[in-house]
């Protein structure tokens, strides 16, 4: 399946989106997804299913003034 993850097409054969963030190297930072422009709590992560064409943002906090 061909998602989009921050501008960048990726393949994949995983089916949710804690599978594919652990299989993008995600685990254990702070960040925040959004699929196709809606956001997904922490808390359902693995029961977010993902489909061909989704789109993903994710986006890590930037400490500093």
């Amino acid at each position: 399946m061909e998602i989009q993850v921050n501008g960048e097409h990726k393949v994949s054969d995983t089916g949710d989106l804690a599978a594919l963030l652990k299989e993008l190297g995600y685990s254990g930072e702070a960040f925040a997804v959004a699929v196709n422009g809606d956001f997904v709590p922490r808390a359902q992560y693995t029961q977010r299913q993902l489909q061909h064409g989704d789109r993903l943002d994710v986006v890590a906090p930037v400490v500093g003034g």
